[in-house]
């Protein structure tokens, strides 16, 4: 059992896997701090100095009274709210992600159509097998390749 466990964890499939959510999950701060450090602050200045992280509704006031002013103070009261702001910033967030992504898998497409592009072989207009790109006689049928 030890050793099927060992060669299931090793196998090259699980290891991508699990570098993949690693750097998924690096990924994910770094967007985050963007969007709620760089982005959000002058989204918020142009729209009359919002801050989105403190837009949220009360739904059961807490132990004070409210109004309350930032959503740190709610949940301090022990208020129910609905944090719109927070899921405002988590859909921007995920709009840079995907935008990311999008742009990563374009550029990896990009490259291997240049791949492709760069044949070696072409097909012998007679017998239609493969020969080399720089070939003059069919190797097969011995036809003259023009």
């Amino acid at each position: 059992m030890r050793k099927e466990f060992r060669d299931f964890i090793l196998r090259g499939n699980v290891l991508d896997l699990a570098v993949g959510i690693i750097i998924g999950v690096a990924f994910s701060a770094i967007v985050n701090s963007f969007v709620n450090d760089i982005i959000m602050p002058p989204v918020g200045l142009g729209l009359g100095r919002v801050d989105f992280t403190n837009l949220f509704v009360v739904i059961k006031e807490g132990s004070n009274a409210a109004p309350y002013l930032t959503l740190e103070a709610a949940r301090e009261a022990g208020a129910v709210t609905l944090n719109y702001g927070i899921f405002i910033n988590t859909v921007i967030s995920f709009l840079i992600i995907a935008l990311v992504i999008f742009f990563i898998i374009k550029a990896v497409n990009k490259l291997k159509k240049k791949e492709v592009a760069e044949a070696t072989t072409k097909s012998c207009p007679y017998c239609f097998t493969s020969i080399n790109i720089n070939a003059t006689r069919c190797p097969n049928c011995t036809s003259e390749i023009k």
